[in-house]
């Protein structure tokens, strides 16, 4: 197993992410099989409880895992599905020691940082870096490993201190260390400055690890010289400093890695049995890459969210939709497609009717809460009522029954008891597993099987007509099943449930464009190859072009 260490300096917030899946991207294209774990130093167990405000989306994985968005960044790289303990956090490390410590396992022995919970931190990587993650089942060879922070945060220190000795457990051949560094450019000088990695990497090497790559971030392509001065400076070979500046879109990273000679660098450093040149995968991404470059259609879709203040906090609904407009050759305009859900009606009802002409479909996402749901449910109704393609996904479905229920139905009062417990029509109920003590883990969290039960279902074609679809759900709150025959008498079909056919999984209007809601996130098994079916159709509705994919087969045009 070879260990390829990533950690970061001088700023949070760097790229060290999308470093470590593109790292990981080159490495597959030669032909290995790559894995990942994400190490945030936070004492929380997961990221199941943070506000996105936080540290952005919480990212759910197949086996229910509630994790750091960048494991979705590795999903979407590697096209592999990860597992909750590829997510290592403070939290799950001092629980793992001190349960064995409570077990007896430590008796005696004063239990310390080291060399308790060091060890415990290389066994736990050793022991997850062999899980398979590919649909062969096969063990990896690569692991990449992002350390969290940056050099020198104090809630690291511990984790820092188990590579410095487990790069000598592993062995020189076997451990690689890539340190992501920042250099700024003042706008009162316009020079490129050294200075911040030169401390970002003194300090890493005080602490015992030495980076045998620095990847430096910038805004502008660094000059010759800089590159020069830092591997002067850091003690490291010129060939061994890797700039990476902001790009049009993070596909182009992996073909900068590239271009810089990485491949024939991790040949020699870590002996691997690869070739020098990538295979057919890099060259897909490169035209991936230049075709996103190209693109001169532009579709807006209207985002109705909570969280419009940070980007991350839908970093995965923004990437299926991306994905899906690049699969039909549109490029995404995410900086016009937040609408804030929380405006006041009119003001918002305002806002949507002179937007006839900029969007072209509207989504509103998962959330929580009650803020802004009158937003949304205004923007479902402008959707339903105008015929714009409109796509819910999982609170977005709700609040789509909720529309409906008030406006078609006439039940004035209709409410989720999430947001009226007293409601006289609770359309969106409590699951009857839901525990309203501990808020962590206790949602129906996962891949779980949506069954169609019909084959007349514009989903189950976009799906390519299979008879069920498996997707990963996050949610405490479900449509009252006792009351969806009202709903159907009026046209708002339930076209997939569980496989028990108890909780509606899918919502279509009938006479409509594109009208539909899902329980699941497809978002979360998006891939930049492979777009998600719901939003595929979303940006197809919205083109006008879903009818002539359905007539195809669906099958894209070239």
């Amino acid at each position: 197993m070879k260990y390829i260490l990533v950690t970061g300096g001088v700023i949070s917030g760097i790229g060290k992410g999308i470093i470590a899946s593109s790292i990981g991207t080159i490495l597959k294209s030669c032909g290995l099989r790559v894995t990942a774990i994400k190490i945030d130093p936070y004492i929380n167990i997961d990221a199941g409880t943070f506000s996105p405000y936080e540290h952005g989306e919480v990212f759910v994985l197949n086996d229910g895992g509630e994790v750091d968005l960048d494991l979705g960044n590795y999903e979407r790289f590697l096209d592999i599905n990860l597992y909750k303990d590829n997510n290592i956090t403070t939290g799950k490390i001092y629980q793992h020691v001190i349960n064995k410590e409570r077990h007896g396992d430590y008796l005696g022995k004063t239990v310390q940082v080291v060399p308790h919970i060091t060890d415990a931190v290389q066994e736990w990587v050793m022991n997850q870096a062999k899980v398979p993650v590919d649909d062969d089942k096969k063990e990896p060879q690569i692991c990449v490993i992002e350390l969290g922070g940056t050099i020198g945060d104090i809630e690291g220190m511990p984790f820092v201190e188990a590579f410095r000795q487990f790069q000598f457990k592993a062995k020189r051949e076997n451990f690689c260390n890539i340190h992501v560094s920042l250099v700024p450019q003042p706008n009162a000088t316009g020079e490129q400055k050294t200075k911040p990695t030169q401390n970002s990497v003194r300090a890493l090497r005080g602490l015992g690890l030495s980076p045998d790559l620095i990847v430096c971030r910038s805004a502008k392509p660094i000059e010759m010289a800089v590159k020069e001065k830092i591997s002067m400076f850091c003690h490291v070979e010129p060939e061994q400093v890797i700039f990476i500046h902001d790009v049009s879109s993070t596909y182009r990273v992996p073909i900068l890695l590239e271009e810089q000679g990485i491949i024939k660098y991790f040949k020699q450093r870590l002996n691997l049995p690869i070739d020098d040149q990538p295979s057919d995968l890099l060259m897909k991404w490169k035209k991936m890459a230049c075709r996103y470059e190209r693109l001169l259609k532009v579709c807006s879709i209207a985002l109705v969210g909570k969280y419009t203040k940070l980007s991350d906090c839908y970093a995965s609904v923004f990437k299926a939709l991306e994905h899906s407009a690049l699969a039909i050759n549109y490029k995404l305009d995410l900086m016009v497609s937040i609408f804030l859900a929380f405006a006041l009606r009119n003001t918002l009802i305002l806002l949507l009717y002179h937007s006839v002409v900029i969007y072209y479909g509207i989504l509103v996402p998962g959330g929580f809460g009650i803020r802004g749901t009158e937003g949304k449910l205004q923007a479902i109704s402008w959707a339903r009522t105008k015929k714009k393609p409109f796509l819910g996904v999982c609170l977005g479905m709700q609040l789509a029954v909720v529309e409906f229920a008030r406006n078609c139905l006439n039940w004035e009062d209709a409410n989720s008891t999430e947001f009226d417990p007293d409601t006289k029509n609770p359309v969106v109920i409590d699951m009857p597993e839901h525990n309203p003590g501990d808020m962590g883990g206790t949602m129906r969290l996962g891949k779980r099987r949506t069954v169609f039960k019909t084959e007349n279902s514009v989903l189950r074609k976009l799906y390519g007509d299979e008879m069920f679809v498996e997707e990963r759900h996050r949610h405490r709150y479900e449509v009252n099943p006792e009351l969806t025959h009202c709903f159907e008498e009026k046209g708002l079909k339930f076209v997939g449930h569980d496989t028990e056919g108890n909780r509606m999984e899918i919502i279509e209007l009938e006479n409509h464009p594109y009208f539909v809601g899902v329980q699941f996130h497809p978002e979360f098994s998006s891939r930049p190859m492979k777009p998600s079916p719901p939003y595929l159709g979303l940006l197809l509705a919205a083109t006008g072009t879903l009818n002539a994919y359905l007539q195809r087969g669906c099958k894209l045009s070239p």
